[in-house]
C-alpha cells in the first residue's frame, strides 16, 4: 500500500532532529551494550538500574525495562528451573475426551485439572487445581511440597466433596481432563 504525503511533510521529516527521548534512549542503550561480556552483563533489570545510576546515568526502571527488552537482554538466573510436566513415555496415554473444547453446557459435566509451582523462601510449593469448564470456578485445589500423584488426586477429591457438600453432586458422565505429566498414571 502506497501512502501519499505532501512534499513539505517529507522534507520536515527528513530534516527533523531526534527527540529528547530518542537521545536519552541511545545513551542508555550504549551503556547497556557496553556491559555485554562483563560481569554486569549478567545483571537483571533491577540490578542494572542500580548499576547505571551508580555510573552517573539518569534513568528510570521503566526505561531500563523497555530498553533491555528491546535489546533482548535478560539477567542470568541461578539454580535449575523447575519442570512440572515430564511425560512418561512408557505409560499408555488416556484418550482426550474433551478434544480441546474447554466449554460445558452445564455445571459438573467437564472439569479440567493442572498444577504449577510457586517459589517461596523455603523452596517450592506445588499447587494443583481443578476447574469446572462451565463456570470457570476452581472447584478443588491442593498444595504440597512434593510433586506426587496425591497432589492431583486430592484436588479432585476436594472438588467432588465440595460439590457434594453444596448440594450439587457430580453425577455420572463427568469428564475430568488433565495433561499427561509425571502423574500420567492419574489419567
Amino acid at each position: 500500500m502506497v501512502m501519499q504525503i505532501s512534499a513539505r511533510t517529507y522534507r520536515s521529516w527528513k530534516t527533523a532532529t531526534p527527540s529528547a527521548r530518542d537521545l536519552d534512549d541511545a545513551v542508555i542503550m550504549d551503556a547497556l551494550l557496553a556491559t555485554v561480556g562483563t560481569a554486569e552483563g549478567m545483571y537483571g533489570r533491577r540490578k542494572m538500574l542500580v548499576y547505571l545510576r551508580r555510573c552517573g546515568y539518569t534513568t528510570s526502571a521503566r526505561q531500563v525495562d523497555r530498553l533491555m527488552s528491546l535489546l533482548g537482554m535478560n539477567g542470568v538466573m541461578r539454580g535449575k528451573g523447575v519442570r512440572t510436566t515430564v511425560p512418561d513415555k512408557q505409560a499408555e496415554r488416556a484418550p482426550d475426551l474433551v478434544e480441546r473444547d474447554f466449554t460445558a453446557p452445564a455445571p459438573n459435566q467437564r472439569w479440567v485439572a493442572d498444577f504449577t509451582y510457586v517459589r517461596t523462601w523455603a523452596g517450592f510449593v506445588y499447587v494443583a487445581f481443578v476447574i469446572d469448564c462451565f463456570s470457570r470456578a476452581i472447584v478443588g485445589w491442593h498444595a504440597s511440597t512434593v510433586m506426587t500423584t496425591p497432589l492431583v488426586t486430592n484436588a479432585l477429591r476436594m472438588g467432588l466433596w465440595r460439590r457434594d457438600k453444596h448440594g450439587h453432586p457430580a453425577g455420572q458422565g463427568l469428564i475430568h481432563h488433565s495433561d499427561a505429566a509425571s502423574q500420567g498414571g492419574f489419567n
